[in-house]
């Protein structure tokens, strides 16, 4: 006797089979999608000077910008499963070095930037979009082994990938763009350089004026060469004293102009030159080797050890760190800050800005010929050397000041020769870009006349000299020799 067949199912079951096989579809298009946007899904593109990668990743939503070493940006400006990665991988050196030989050229930089960012991300959306579909279709034909399904899953795929360009457009914010979370070292960006709206305010205005205002260093010369020669009868050895150059391209054109026109024989930097000790702020560096004369360096708080080596590449320079090196005939020696400001981890256990002062008074004692000049950045490790060499040049404030020592030694705190870099673009006062031309007796390293060099800042165009006779015998107590012409200084006519 047969068996009665079976049942014929009912309306649910079919209903459940039905969905349970797209379902699977749909999960098996899903997760092919997603395979193929994380093998494909991604471009190079220029985006301004950087040579950047994009991607986009299941990660939830808004955007990161990654800047290796400093750290990363991260903005939740829209939702959905899939998060535009942004990595700027490196700076291209011909594109960066026509941006620092022509300020002009700045003017577009924004318009620029956007446009190629648009273009970058828009080619990413077309090629992620082609790569989710082929990943839904790819991964159903070996599923499925059957030539319909794969239809369907570019379907779906084509679905889902609108789904989600659609909920972006959906929830996009352009506010948070204005207000995006820092990590890395790039936590310091805005208490380091304030507001980045007030920044390229103020930088447009400064901008403007840069040209005319390195030019000004030729009339600045005129006036001087209107004053009394500095050494008397006496040759002497002029000597540039610049720090704190922060990555401004104007202050290593004031460097340029003024070792040119005032006839210098070295240049001695106090620290400085970068503001990160990054390798893309490094690009300026090799202006150093175009000024064709020596070129003598210490370490500031915000360089690094890189910073400190493309220095040392660079033809006619020397970086001192407790050591000592012999200029124009002079001996000079100097010591590095022992900090690094941008990563305070990478520092580690350092010796105290006292501790490397002591170093270098006992490096100094130990030379044959006692030094003329001592290099620090900071002017907390000037006190160990008062006595030991006559004059200690220091930078690290941002505030030019001169003062005589206990023991006779003479501290030549220098200003900003970069106007303090994009931080000098901060606050209500321009700060200005400053150098001094230092005046030093080749016989006995005494120094006999400083000028002291005066630019604008954000938005003037005046400069001004100050030049300072030193005494045989400096009195105790504190000059100022920037102090516009009081005590010895006599002014050179102002320029505007």
């Amino acid at each position: 006797m047969s068996e009665p067949p079976p049942p014929a199912p009912g309306p649910w079951a079919r209903r459940r089979r039905v969905a349970g096989r797209w379902a699977v579809r749909v999960l098996v298009a899903a997760a092919g999608a997603l395979i193929g946007i994380l093998l494909l899904g991604r471009v190079e593109a220029p985006i301004g000077p950087f040579d950047a990668g994009l991607a986009f990743t299941p990660t939830g939503g808004g955007a990161t910008v990654e800047v290796p070493p400093l750290g990363a940006l991260e903005v939740d400006a829209y939702d959905g499963p899939l998060q535009l990665d942004v990595q700027l991988r490196r700076v291209d050196e011909t594109r960066i070095q026509e941006l620092v030989s022509d300020p002009a050229r700045l003017d577009g930089l924004v318009d620029r930037v956007s446009a190629d960012l648009q273009d970058a991300v828009v080619r990413l959306a077309w090629t992620t979009g082609a790569a989710g579909v082929g990943g839904a279709v790819l991964a159903s034909l070996v599923t499925y082994r059957r030539w319909r399904e794969p239809l369907v899953a570019a379907g779906v795929s084509v679905v889902l990938i609108a789904g989600t360009a659609g909920l972006g457009a959906a929830t996009w914010r352009p506010e948070a763009l204005s207000q995006p979370t820092y990590t890395g070292l790039l936590v310091n960006a805005t208490s380091l350089i304030g507001s980045a709206e007030d920044i390229v305010a103020r930088f447009s205005a400064y901008r403007e004026s840069l040209e005319e205002l390195v030019a000004n260093v030729g009339t600045l010369y005129s006036a001087l060469s209107a004053l009394p020669a500095p050494g008397g009868p006496t040759d002497t050895v002029a000597l540039l004293h610049v720090s704190d150059l922060h990555l401004n391209p104007a202050g290593f054109d004031l460097v340029a102009q003024v070792a040119d026109q005032f006839d210098v024989d070295a240049v001695l930097d106090t620290g400085d030159i970068t503001d990160w000790g990054s390798e893309p702020e490094n690009q300026l560096i090799g202006s150093i080797g175009a000024l064709g004369v020596p070129y003598v360096y210490v370490r500031g708080n915000h360089d690094s050890a890189v910073t400190a080596g493309l220095v040392a590449a660079q033809p006619n320079a020397t970086v001192l760190d407790d050591s000592a090196t012999t200029v124009a005939g002079l001996t000079v020696v100097g010591a590095r800050d022992p900090r690094f400001t941008p990563d305070q981890d990478a520092t580690g256990d350092t010796e105290s800005l006292e501790q490397t002062g002591e170093d270098l008074a006992e490096l100094a004692e130990e030379q044959p010929d006692p030094p003329a000049i001592a290099m620090v950045h900071d002017p907390k490790q000037a006190p160990p050397l008062d006595g030991v060499v006559p004059l200690v040049l220091a930078g690290h404030t941002h505030d030019r000041e001169v003062e005589t020592l206990e023991d006779g030694t003479l501290l030549m705190v220098q200003g900003s020769t970069g106007g303090a870099g994009l931080r000098g673009l901060q606050g209500e006062y321009p700060e200005p870009l400053t150098c001094t031309v230092l005046y030093v007796d080749p016989g006995t390293g005494a120094l006999v006349a400083y000028d002291d060099i005066t630019l604008g800042g954000l938005g003037e165009t005046e400069a001004t000299i100050v030049r300072t006779v030193v005494p045989e015998e400096v009195t105790d107590g504190a000059e100022d020799g920037a102090g516009g012409g009081d005590g010895d200084g006599t002014p050179a006519s102002p320029t505007d």
